[in-house]
């Protein structure tokens, strides 16, 4: 009987040892290692907490991020609104948990540029993180679409450059004259010499922030140990993340940014 018992331990073990981690993915509005010294530490707490293995996975670039999502490569992940639209739509990835806080979208120029209203903006080379970078690229273009008849896309003086980081840093350098970002990125980038060379001109109104979004072949019974593990981060970790309380969610909250992404088809690829 001993035996019996040592044998079914060392089994249970083995299996536990060898279990498959859980891939939780971060969408990449930074630098790789900045976001690794962010959410490291919430990963950790999630391990602790549920007792699962938890794997942080940051990619090098939005469109790199969007590919793994879409395919469904990720258990859970924290995406932007117009990710998770696609996300539900391909895979049926499903929203549990987001920050209290809503998002908003920001357009930074240098100091010096003399841009200080929307009609300084016209004919001026905008740069955008990714196509579906929420608040900084699509909330930016639909809010100077619809409210002011500024149809970035048509004009097609833009261009991507993978991240937040890369915008303003490019907007600083003069690769571009306008950069779209959003408030969060811009008080935490890392280089002062490129953020005292930026001003904000111009916020959005604000939207529905990032999800959580779970993939649906992970266990329900893990869904909800994850999902009350982060209704209870502790404050520290929020505020290392710049968040501010996250609350519980329903699929339905989201449901108007797909009128957005209707009027920004670039949005969408």
């Amino acid at each position: 009987m001993h035996f019996l018992l040592l044998f079914l331990v060392t089994i249970f073990i083995s299996v536990s040892s060898y279990a498959k981690p859980l891939v939780f993915g971060v969408v990449p509005q930074q630098s790789p290692l900045e976001l690794i010294k962010a959410w490291k530490p919430l990963t950790d707490y999630l391990e602790k907490e549920t007792g699962e293995k938890i794997v942080l996975k940051i990619e090098r670039s939005i469109p790199e991020f969007e590919k793994n999502l879409y395919q469904g490569d990720y258990d859970f992940a924290y995406m932007n609104p117009s990710h998770y639209v696609i996300a539900h739509q391909k895979k049926g990835y499903l929203a549990k948990v987001r920050d209290k806080k809503n998002l908003v979208g920001i357009l930074v120029v240098h100091k010096n540029s003399g841009i200080k209203h929307l009609s300084d903006m016209k004919g001026k080379r905008f740069l955008f993180p990714a196509p579906s970078a929420f608040a900084a690229t699509m909330i930016n273009k639909y809010e100077l679409l619809v409210e002011h008849h500024i149809n970035i896309e048509s004009d097609e003086n833009f261009r991507y450059v993978n991240s937040h980081d890369s915008v303003y840093k490019g907007v600083a350098r003069g690769l571009g004259e306008i950069g779209g970002g959003i408030e969060r990125t811009f008080n935490d980038l890392n280089d002062e010499e490129t953020k005292s060379s930026l001003i904000i001109v111009r916020k959005t109104k604000p939207y529905p922030s990032h999800p959580f979004a779970f993939n649906p072949t992970l266990p329900k019974e893990t869904q909800q140990k994850i999902t009350q593990a982060l209704l209870k981060t502790p404050d520290a970790l929020l505020i290392a993340l710049s968040m501010k309380h996250l609350v519980e969610i329903q699929h339905s909250e989201y449901s108007s940014i797909q009128t957005m992404m209707k009027l920004l088809p670039d949005a969408r690829k």
